[in-house]
Formats: C-alpha cells, structure tokens, sequence
C-alpha cells in the first residue's frame, strides 16, 4: 500500500520524466501515454485507465491544466483543481506517473516523451488522437479502449445541477 507521499510522488515534471525515462528504461520497459481533464473521476476513466496499464509496463498520464480544462470545457469548469484531479489519479495502482500540461493538447508532452503506445478512449477515430501522426515515426503505435457506455464528466455535472 503507498502512503501519500509515494502517491504525490508520483506526480512529476516534464524535467522529471526525462530524468526517469531514459535509454535503459526504455529498453526494459514500454512507455503507455494517455491524456485528459480527468475532472469528476468516474467508472469510464477507470477502465480507461486499466485497459492502458494492460498494454504495456508503465502508464504515465498527461493531465490537462486547469487553465487548459477552463479553456476546453468553458467556465465552472474543472470542478476539482489540477492538483487534486492529479492526487486522485496518482492514487490509482495502474497509473504509474501524472505529468500536468498547460496546452489545450499534450502534442507537445507526447513528441517529448515518445510514448510506445499512446492510448484514447474509444470515443475518438485513430485519426482524431492528438498525436496519431507523430507516434508512428518512432515506432509506436496508437490505440482506442472502447468507453463505458452511460459514463461522462460533463452528464454528471448535468445530473448533479
């Protein structure tokens, strides 16, 4: 079981992830990176989020800002700061590392950090996911998890109001 400061441990910056991701990590393990606002945490993100974990050795999770989120999603929103939607999320066993992002996309993140698979909700087409184009170049590989029907951020804030 990690206590709190291993799960805030688990939040780091983009400086960070270079320090820990390098050659002879990635020789041994494979790189999973999915992105999102991760507002209102539901049963959807979950199963996103462990279908990712299943595709490779370490999940890491692109975090939008909440300037970025208000930016995306308009006013009122995110309903939980970033560092909170980032501690919830660190706290989950399949996700390995949170890296926060200002960006209305993490393009940006994705071509720093080269993921070997780079993982959307089902949701997207293969050719909506930021990042489709520039994977493939390295040699990775872009991949949808099909959505849990009946589950969104945005219908629970409906539901609640």
């Amino acid at each position: 079981m990690l206590n709190y400061e291993q799960i805030t441990g688990k939040i780091i910056t983009l400086e960070r992830a270079l320090e820990l991701f390098t050659p002879a990590f990635r020789k041994k393990n494979s790189l999973v990176f999915t992105n999102g606002c991760f507002d209102l945490l539901h049963r959807g993100h979950v199963y996103l989020l462990a279908r990712a974990r299943e595709l490779g050795d370490h999940l890491v999770v692109g975090l939008n800002s909440d300037l970025s989120v208000t930016r995306l999603k308009g006013e009122g929103r995110p309903v939980n700061d970033e560092q909170s939607r980032a501690v919830v999320l660190a706290a989950l066993g399949m996700v390995d590392h949170i890296i926060l992002f200002e960006e209305d996309t993490p393009l940006n993140l994705i071509k720093i950090i080269r993921p070997d698979i780079l993982v959307k909700g089902g949701d997207y087409r293969i050719e909506e996911v930021v990042g489709h184009e520039v994977v493939p170049q390295w040699g990775g590989i872009v991949r949808t998890i099909p959505v849990v029907e009946g589950y969104s951020t945005t219908a629970i804030i409906r539901k609640t109001s």
